[in-house]
């Protein structure tokens, strides 16, 4: 049996076939227990069961494998080590199975002899077990198809949320771009004002002065005037 390690790593897809994989792997462990205590069509049925739940599980690790490629480098090792403790523990149910299904005495119980006389019996048996245990295979697919598209499309709605939430962002900073560049628009009229009234100032203070100059050289020239 494998070790979780790093459970964290992978995609989430991966995490929905690893968990759907335990799942499985639980039920496949439960089946086989029981077989040892059944004969006869009870026996039968309950190796097709196991030996559908062996294939999904086979199924399953295969798709981990698949979506490996889309797990980021840094974990690739972890997820590595978990698919291989998972293809060693199929193959260990594999050879647990195949031992359980050769035991003819306890599958056929009081009933069975070495007579080939049977193996046409047992033929159409077989191959009504495989027509089932494809059927089957088939249904469980189509669920794992149907909720690896349900996660497709929660996937996508997250992305389109995440970019409607992007978009508004983005015309709010340009909002404030154009504020702020309204706003520098502001200072550089006020600053041209500003320097406006210092010039008028300036000039009024000069002509003042200007004033004021020729007013005291007249007084000046009107004192010497009499004085003469």
């Amino acid at each position: 049996m494998s070790n979780l390690l790093d459970t964290d790593a992978g995609t989430e897809l991966f995490k929905h076939y690893e968990s759907e994989y335990l799942l499985v792997r639980a039920d496949l462990t439960q089946k086989l227990d029981q077989i040892n205590e059944l004969s006869g069509e009870p026996r039968k049925a309950a190796l097709s069961a196991a030996e559908r739940a062996l294939e999904e599980t086979d199924e399953l690790v295969g798709q981990m494998q698949m979506e490996k490629q889309n797990v980021p480098s840094s974990q690739r090792t972890a997820i590595n080590r978990r698919i291989r403790d998972y293809k060693s523990d199929v193959d260990g149910y594999r050879r647990k199975l195949r031992t359980l299904a050769e035991d003819r005495s306890a599958l056929f119980g009081g009933r069975y002899t070495d007579n080939p006389g049977g193996a046409s019996g047992d033929a159409q048996l077989e191959q009504r077990q495989q027509l089932l245990s494809g059927t089957d295979r088939l249904d469980r697919s189509t669920q794992r198809l149907k909720a690896s598209q349900q996660l497709a499309n929660e996937t996508e709605s997250i992305g389109a949320n995440t970019l409607a939430t992007l978009q508004q962002q983005r015309e709010t900073i340009e909002h404030t771009t154009r504020v702020m560049y309204e706003s520098e628009g502001y200072v550089d009229r006020s600053l041209k004002s500003i320097k406006g009234i210092a010039r008028r100032m300036a000039t009024n203070r000069i002509i003042t002065i200007a004033i004021i100059t020729v007013l005291v050289l007249l007084i000046f020239a009107v004192i010497f005037s009499k004085f003469k």
